[in-house]
């Protein structure tokens, strides 16, 4: 059976160096996973996270043109979700723009909305540092 690039397939590790492993996922063909594809972490010492005989899944990612298959077990692993860049807990969602607002009703509410956060983050800042802003008479 011929195997392509993104089909994930399960194999056998048949040998471990300091690069990598190498996996036999049928036919008599096997292929390289390098220690940078083996997990979603740094990996050091790559028999940390495999042994020899070991059955894993892998996803072929690339067959070059001499035959040499490349192969990935944090690619065949399920998906996160992609996290948000940033986080704002002490700010409270925005209602989505309609495309009936004019500009000017745009550009007010992205004004509110910016001076909102600028002082949540004014506030949350002068908390940390400790700061106390003098009492009014």
């Amino acid at each position: 059976m011929e195997h392509g690039v993104g089909e994930i397939v399960e194999g056998r590790v048949t040998g471990i160096t300091k690069f990598g492993a190498f996996v036999s996922i049928g036919d008599g063909k096997s292929g390289l996973v390098h220690i940078s594809e083996v997990a979603n972490t740094f990996v050091k010492d790559i028999r940390e996270h495999l042994t020899e005989g070991q059955t894993v899944k892998v996803k072929i990612i690339a067959i070059d043109e001499n035959g040499r298959i490349n192969l990935s077990i944090k690619k065949a692993l399920p998906q996160e979700p992609p996290r948000p860049a940033y986080a704002q807990p002490f700010s409270a969602p925005r209602a989505p723009m309609t495309a009936e607002e004019s500009f000017e009703d745009k550009l007010k509410n992205f004004m509110a909305d910016s001076n909102s956060r600028m002082s949540d983050l004014k506030h949350q800042n002068d908390r940390k540092s400790g700061y106390r802003r003098p009492r009014q008479k």
